[in-house]
C-alpha cells in the first residue's frame, strides 16, 4: 500500500493530466458523477491539510512575519492583477474571464509545500504562507472577485465569505482538532494523504472537465493558454520580486512557487455555487488545477539545480 501511495503523489502531476484527458473525451463516467461532490472532495483535501498543520506552522507567522506579510501581499496582488490583465487582453467572454479572476484570487495551493520541498526552497516560508492566505481567503478572495469583476456581473461576497469558510476553514480546523485529539489517527494517516489528496484532486478535475467536455474542446485553446500565461507570469513576477528585494534564493523559490500555485479546486467550488449561469466559468480552475501540477513538478527541478 505504501508503495502505491508513493507512486500516485510522486506523478501527482502526470495523474491529473491523464484524469482530465480521459474526462475530455470519454466525459461520460465522470459526467454521471454530480458537481455538487465538488465541495466535499475539495472540504476533504482541506481536512487533510489540517491534519498537517501544527503550531509550528503558525508560529512563522509571529517569527518573521516580514516574510509572511511580504508573500500574503504578492499572492493576493500579483495574480488576481495577472489575472484581470489577462482578461482584458484576450478580450475573454463574461464566463471566462470570471472563471479566471477567481482563480487569480484564491489563496495559495495545497501543493505548493510539497512543490517548496522538492525544490529545495523555504518549505517553512511556504507552509506559513499557505496557511496565513487561506485563513484570511474568506475576506480577501470574495472582496477581490467584487472589485475585479464586480463589473462585469453581480458577485455575492457575503456568500461566496460562507462558502469559504464551510468548504476550507472549518474542514482545516476539524483536522486540526484531530490532530491534537486523536494523535494516533493522524499519524497513520498522514503517511496516506499526498496519495488521497492527488486522487481528490483528479476527481475535482475529472468532475469539472467532463461536464464541460464540449465547450472545452471547440473553444479550450484560448483557455489554455490564458491559464498558462498566468500561471507561468506568477511563477516568474513572485521569483523576480524575491530578487529585486534581495531575498536568498530558497524565500524566493519559496515566494515565486506560492504565488504561482492556486488553490484552483476552490475557484471551481465557488465558480459551480455562485455563477451556475455561467457553467464556463469553472473551466479556468480546471485547466489550473492539470497545469499548475505540471509546472509545478518543472520548476521544481529548475530551482532545485540552482546555487545560490
Amino acid at each position: 500500500m505504501k508503495k502505491i501511495c508513493d507512486f500516485i503523489s510522486r506523478w501527482m502531476g502526470l495523474l491529473v493530466l491523464l484524469m482530465a484527458a480521459f474526462s475530455l473525451f470519454v466525459p461520460g463516467p465522470m459526467k454521471a458523477v454530480s458537481t455538487k461532490v465538488i465541495n466535499p472532495l475539495l472540504g476533504l483535501i482541506m481536512f487533510g491539510m489540517g491534519l498537517t498543520l501544527s503550531a509550528k506552522d503558525f508560529r512563522i507567522i509571529f517569527q518573521r512575519p516580514k516574510d509572511v506579510i511580504l508573500g500574503c501581499l504578492a499572492q493576493f496582488t500579483i495574480m488576481p492583477g495577472l489575472a484581470w490583465l489577462l482578461a482584458k487582453a484576450f478580450h475573454l467572454p463574461e464566463e471566462l474571464a470570471i472563471g479566471v479572476i477567481l482563480v487569480g484570487c484564491c489563496p495559495g495551493g495545497t501543493a505548493s509545500n510539497v512543490i517548496t520541498f522538492l525544490a529545495k526552497g523555504d518549505l517553512a516560508l511556504s507552509v506559513g504562507m499557505t496557511a496565513t492566505s487561506t485563513i484570511l481567503a474568506p475576506v480577501l478572495t470574495p472582496l477581490l472577485v467584487w472589485l475585479l469583476a464586480g463589473t462585469m456581473t453581480h458577485v455575492d461576497t457575503v456568500g461566496m465569505l460562507l462558502s469559504i469558510l464551510y468548504v476550507v476553514i472549518l474542514p482545516i480546523i476539524a483536522g486540526l482538532f484531530c490532530q491534537k485529539y486523536l494523535g494516533n489517527f493522524t499519524k497513520k494517516a498522514v503517511e496516506f494523504l499526498p496519495a488521497f489528496s492527488t486522487l481528490m484532486i483528479m476527481m475535482v478535475v475529472g468532475i469539472v472537465v467532463s461536464h464541460n467536455a464540449d465547450k472545452l474542446l471547440t473553444g479550450g485553446l484560448i483557455v489554455i493558454l490564458v491559464v498558462f500565461l498566468h500561471n507561468i507570469g506568477g511563477l516568474g513576477v513572485g521569483y523576480l520580486l524575491g530578487r529585486i528585494l534581495g531575498l536568498p534564493h530558497k524565500k524566493r523559490v519559496a515566494l515565486s512557487i506560492e504565488v504561482g500555485m492556486q488553490n484552483s479546486g476552490l475557484a471551481s467550488s465557488l465558480a459551480v455555487m455562485h455563477f451556475a449561469y455561467a457553467p464556463m466559468a469553472t473551466i479556468p480552475g480546471a485547466v489550473f488545477s492539470v497545469w499548475h501540477n505540471i509546472s509545478g513538478a518543472l520548476v521544481a527541478k529548475l530551482y532545485a539545480r540552482i546555487k545560490e
